[in-house]
């Protein structure tokens, strides 16, 4: 069995129809160091789902009602990146393409290796880190461009377009002096002191470039 890094602040979701798969896939995750959730059905487990929770599934792909592949996509549709892997009965290959196609972890065949299962969701625990540590830089460049006025908003486009202040005040039709000024302030703001900085940070918000009109002076 591989040696796995836990985390008490990481999840297990296991959502199976069938109790003994339900017991014996805890069981597992549980000697591996893994807090685990179990779920008889995909509604039992959406009603009482967190999607705040650190945390990944494991779904069986053949369930009444609503499969694991309907569960993923219900999951992509309300917004939620969960990192998912999904164990089957059977060993069908378009599913598990369709599956992987969808951005699931690991695809594997039940009776489940315990060693395979373990790598997944390591594998899955690192994605989940990641995608977590992406969305709250994200939402924290975000909280910061929200303390701009719209002019130092429009500035901010037009620096990181390699625009120089010169040739923002063309294009905002204003002159250079207050352009430089509405610049000191934004950089301030934003906590960067270089033009590189601020594109980092325009890059990890996923910011393009302002469009230039064209009028800025030679």
């Amino acid at each position: 069995m591989s040696d796995v890094m836990t985390d008490i602040d990481f999840t297990v979701f296991v959502v199976d129809d069938d109790p003994a798969v339900l017991r014996g896939l805890a069981r597992l995750l549980a000697a591996a160091g893994y807090r685990t959730r179990t779920f008889g059905s995909p509604d039992a487990f959406l009603s009482q789902h967190d999607a705040a929770e650190p945390g990944c599934a494991v779904l069986d792909v053949s369930m009444p009602d609503l499969d694991g592949l309907a569960l993923q996509r219900k999951l992509f549709e309300a917004g939620i990146e969960r990192p998912i892997i999904f164990v089957t009965g059977q060993g069908d290959v378009p599913t598990s393409v369709r599956a992987m196609k969808a951005g699931a972890v690991d695809f594997l065949t039940k009776p489940v290796s315990a060693e395979a299962l373990l790598e997944a969701v390591a594998r899955a625990r690192q994605i989940d880190a990641q995608s977590r540590h992406s969305r709250d830089e994200t939402a924290s460049i975000e909280a910061l461009l929200a303390r701009l006025t719209p002019r130092e908003r429009e500035v901010f486009t037009h620096v990181v377009a390699g625009r120089l202040n010169k040739q923002i005040a063309g294009d905002l039709g204003t002159v250079e002096k207050t352009i430089k000024v509405h610049r000191g302030r934004m950089m301030s703001k934003l906590g960067v002191r270089t033009v590189q900085d601020l594109v980092r940070l325009a890059e990890r918000a996923g910011i393009r470039p302002q469009a230039t009109s064209g009028r800025a002076a030679g």
